[in-house]
């Protein structure tokens, strides 16, 4: 039995999904109150502390909203078992280096 199968998949989904919404709302009326004049005003924006970690939070948590929505498709509707694990794996992996490169983007942002 896996540990993201029925409600449970169901209800992350949902969170990370709330998550969203709140993270997108509140990063545009930032945005929008105060916007970024140049680069380096922007990275001051990025690199806050309180924002770098919504953000790591908010990429973290659509990567796993991702997941869980197309494990289910494929779960769904992949028959063949060779051909569903090999699709599982390929966007488990792309997912896995999605998720590296913008935290290690924010990471190096951070460090500047």
């Amino acid at each position: 039995m896996s540990v993201l199968s029925g409600q449970r998949a169901w209800l992350l989904q949902r969170i990370t999904a709330i998550y969203a919404g709140l993270y997108v709302f509140l990063a545009v009326a930032l945005l929008l109150a105060r916007p970024p004049a140049d680069h380096a005003a922007w990275l001051g924006v990025i690199t806050h502390p309180v924002v770098w970690l919504f953000t790591a939070t908010f990429i973290v948590l659509m990567l796993l909203h991702a997941w869980i929505g197309l494990r289910d498709v494929i779960l769904d509707y992949v028959r063949s078992f060779v051909i569903r694990l090999t699709a599982l794996a390929i966007v488990g992996i792309v997912f896995l280096m999605l998720g590296l490169w913008a935290l290690w983007i924010l990471i190096e942002a951070a460090l500047r």
